[in-house]
C-alpha cells in the first residue's frame, strides 16, 4: 500500500492521467493480517548473529535461532501460517481485480513484485493487459542455495562498483582500499563490537550488523556517500552510521521496534520453497562462499538455515510460464545486486511472451531511478502497450 502512495508522487503526469493507482498489502503485510512472530529481543539476536556454519557449533547456533522463529510462528498462528505464500497472494490479486470490476489488469511490480506478477500471469494469463516487471526474481533459481549464491555474488560486485567510485572522491578516498577497510572493521567488530556515538542507543555493532549496514547501502547509488562516511566513522570507533543503515534494512524505528518486514520475508520464503538444504550442503556452501565471496559469503551462508523447523505445508512457485498472455515487459538492471540481471533474462525466456528492457545502471531496479530512457519506455508500454525495440539497453544516467 505504501508503494502505491509513493508512486503517486513519482509517476509521470501521462501515467497518472491514464490510470488510477491501486495498491494492496499482500498477505501478512501492513493491514492484511500482519504476521509478527519475533519479539524485539529475538530480532536483535537474529540481526546480530555472528556464526560460522562451517563448524558444528556455528551451524547449530544458526539453526537453533531460526528454529526459534519457526516455533514462535507455529505457536501463534498454527496451520494458518502455511497460507502466507506467493501463489495464494497472486490469487488474492485476481479477487481485487474482480472487486474493481476490471476485465484485465495493468500491473507494475518491483523486486518480489515481479514474482507476484509472473505467478499471476501464469495463473491468469488472459487477465493481463500489461505487466511491467522491474528487478526480476530469477525463476531458474528455485531453491535457497542457488538464490542466495546469485544474490551474494551480486552484492560482491556491487561493492566493487562502490569501491571504484569511493577512491575517486572525498572524503571516501580516506578509507584507502575500501574492501580492506570493511574487512578490518568487520574483524574488529567480531572480537569487540563497536559502540555508537548515539547516547540513546546502547547497542554495539557486531560483524553481522556491520555487513548488514554495508549491504543496505549497495541497494542504491544514492547511499554510497552515506556508506563512505559511515565506514570512516566506524574506523574511528563510532558505529552510528552503520547501525542506521542496518536499521533501514531491518525497518527498525528510533524506539528500537521493528516492523514485521523480516517476519513476512522468512514466512513467505519458507512457504514458497519445496525443500530445505541439508546440513552437509550448508556447510559446503559456507566453505565455498568464504573464498568465492570474501565479504558477504560466510555471513550469508548462515541464512541457508532460515527455514529450520519450518512447517511442512508448502506451496512452491509454479513454472512462471504465460505464453498465452498479452506481451509482458521485463526490466533488468545490468548491475542490480539484489536481483541480478540474469534473473531478468531468464524470466523473459520463461514467460514465453515477454520483452526485455535493460539498463546499464547501479542499485536495485531501474524504473523511476533516474534514467529518462527507461522511464519513457516503461511509460509507453503501460499507457499504449508499446514494447521497446528488441535488445534495447538504456545508458547509464
Amino acid at each position: 500500500m505504501n508503494l502505491a502512495v509513493g508512486l503517486a508522487g513519482e509517476l509521470s503526469t501521462d501515467v497518472l492521467q491514464r490510470f488510477d493507482i491501486v495498491g494492496f498489502d499482500p498477505r501478512g503485510v501492513g493491514l492484511s493480517a500482519p504476521v509478527k512472530c519475533m519479539s524485539t529481543a529475538q530480532e536483535d539476536q537474529l540481526l546480530s548473529l555472528d556464526t560460522d556454519v562451517r563448524t558444528t557449533a556455528g551451524l547449530r547456533a544458526a539453526k537453533q535461532l531460526f528454529a526459534g522463529f519457526a516455533a514462535s510462528c507455529n505457536a501463534k498462528y498454527g496451520a494458518t501460517i502455511g497460507h502466507y505464500d506467493t501463489v495464494d497472494t497472486a490469487r488474492d490479486m485476481d479477487r481485487i481485480r474482480v472487486a474493481l470490476g476490471d476485465a484485465t489488469m495493468s500491473y507494475l511490480g518491483f523486486s518480489y513484485g515481479t514474482e507476484l506478477g509472473a505467478v499471476y500471469a501464469h495463473l491468469f494469463p488472459k487477465r493481463i493487459r500489461v505487466a511491467a516487471l522491474d528487478g526480476a526474481v530469477d525463476p531458474k533459481l528455485d531453491d535457497v542455495v542457488s538464490q542466495s549464491s546469485a544474490q551474494v555474488a551480486g552484492f560482491e560486485q556491487a561493492f566493487d562498483q562502490f569501491a571504484a567510485n569511493c577512491v575517486t572522491r572525498d572524503p571516501c578516498r580516506e578509507l584507502g582500499d575500501p574492501r580492506q577497510a570493511v574487512y578490518a572493521i568487520r574483524d574488529q567488530a567480531a572480537t569487540s563490537p563497536i559502540r555508537s556515538s548515539d547516547a540513546q542507543d546502547p547497542r554495539r555493532a557486531t560483524a553481522s550488523l556491520v555487513l548488514l549496514g554495508v549491504l543496505q547501502a549497495l541497494y542504491s547509488r544514492d547511499l554510497w556517500p552515506t556508506l563512505g562516511t559511515a565506514l570512516l566513522a566506524a574506523r574511528r570507533g563510532d558505529a552510528k552510521g552503520l547501525l542506521a543503515l542496518a536499521d533501514d534494512y531491518a525497518d527498525r524505528d528510533e524506539s528500537g521496534q521493528y516492523s514485521n518486514f523480516l517476519d513476512v520475508y522468512f514466512t513467505v520464503t519458507c512457504n514458497d520453497l519445496a525443500a530445505d538444504p541439508d546440513d552437509a550442503t550448508i556447510q559446503a556452501m559456507g566453505r565455498a562462499w568464504a573464498t568465492q565471496y570474501p565479504m558477504f559469503g560466510l555471513w550469508q551462508a548462515a541464512g541457508l538455515t532460515q527455514c529450520s523447523g519450518w512447517q511442512k505445508q508448502r506451496t512452491p512457485i509454479p513454472p512462471e510460464t504465460a505464453a498465452s498472455s498479452a506481451p509482458i515487459l521485463v526490466v533488468g538492471n545490468l548491475h542490480d545486486p539484489a536481483t541480478p540481471y540474469t534473473g531478468a533474462v531468464n524470466l523473459t525466456k520463461e514467460l514465453g511472451r515477454a520483452s526485455l528492457l535493460s539498463w546499464n545502471g547501479e542499485g536495485h531496479t531501474s524504473y523511476l531511478e533516474g534514467s529518462t530512457c527507461v522511464d519513457r519506455a516503461v511509460n509507453a508500454y503501460l499507457i499504449n502497450k508499446t514494447l521497446p525495440t528488441p535488445n534495447t539497453t538504456c545508458p547509464a544516467r
